[in-house]
């Protein structure tokens, strides 16, 4: 499957209404050398509000970081969001879900991680509150020690704990939910129910958002040559692009 713009006088007037899922670094925005250093540009924020007003405000921001990270970056608005991989969600009406173990759980992780990190010079702990994220992307030949060493951290934590794995960064979060469960929830409320889903990602993180989007219509779009979707663009300027055509009503699947 592709998509392809076009002026929408060539849609079928038919055509069922899309609504939007988007992740956030790595395809709104370019990946930073650590997770404060990125920046939204006032453009960018305009056009998501002109993708808004052309969806009649089925858009949602779906990402790793969590939802008061992305009220201050996409300030002043505060978007229907999916937080820490579907952990914490607030709907269109503004109330907030939260799903799994709360951080008190997370104490003996916290002080492991930090050690660890202190132990490997050039990674970097992010404390998200639910979540441990340990970003490696300035010494990716780590990887693999970092991994059998993170892994142990998660299983002292028990079942509930997993360590989710994303470009160039190992998380230590809880089962209990996913970016999948978070789209599957927006996908029963207004103004995302009764719509044809689209979601935007670009890692390893963004595969199960990809097949319950599939699974319900609709159509996964990858950014980049990481992972594996129904339609593909190669960066984050070309999902700009693509976000313009949607905010004018310009784009159909085939």
């Amino acid at each position: 499957m592709q998509i392809r713009t076009e002026p929408s006088r060539d849609a079928p007037a038919s055509q069922t209404p899309w609504c939007l899922f988007l992740d956030v670094d790595g395809t709104l925005l370019e990946i930073a050398p650590t997770p404060d250093a990125v920046q939204v540009e006032e453009s960018l924020k305009r056009l998501l509000l002109r993708v808004r007003d052309a969806l009649d405000g089925a858009v949602a921001l779906v990402s790793g970081r969590s939802l008061q990270q992305l009220d201050a970056l996409f300030a002043p608005e505060r978007w229907p969001a999916a937080g820490l991989h579907g952990l914490e969600r607030r709907g269109a009406d503004e109330r907030i879900r939260h799903a799994g173990p709360h951080a008190p759980a997370l104490a003996d992780a916290r002080v492991a991680l930090a050690e660890l990190a202190r132990r490997s010079p050039g990674t970097l702990v992010e404390d998200k509150g639910r979540s441990l994220a340990l970003h490696y992307r300035a010494v990716p030949g780590l990887e693999s020690s970092l991994r059998r060493e993170i892994r142990g951290i998660a299983t002292r934590l028990g079942d509930d704990y997993h360590v989710l794995e994303g470009n160039r960064v190992f998380e230590v979060k809880p089962r209990a939910a996913t970016k999948a469960d978070a789209i599957r929830a927006f996908l029963t409320e207004p103004p995302f129910a009764g719509r044809r889903p689209m979601f935007i990602g670009d890692d390893i993180t963004d595969l199960d958002g990809f097949a319950a989007v599939e699974r319900a219509g609709g159509i996964s779009v990858a950014v980049g040559d990481r992972v594996q979707a129904q339609s593909r663009v190669a960066s984050p300027r070309d999902v700009r692009a693509l976000l313009a055509d949607l905010a004018e009503l310009r784009v159909t699947a085939q």
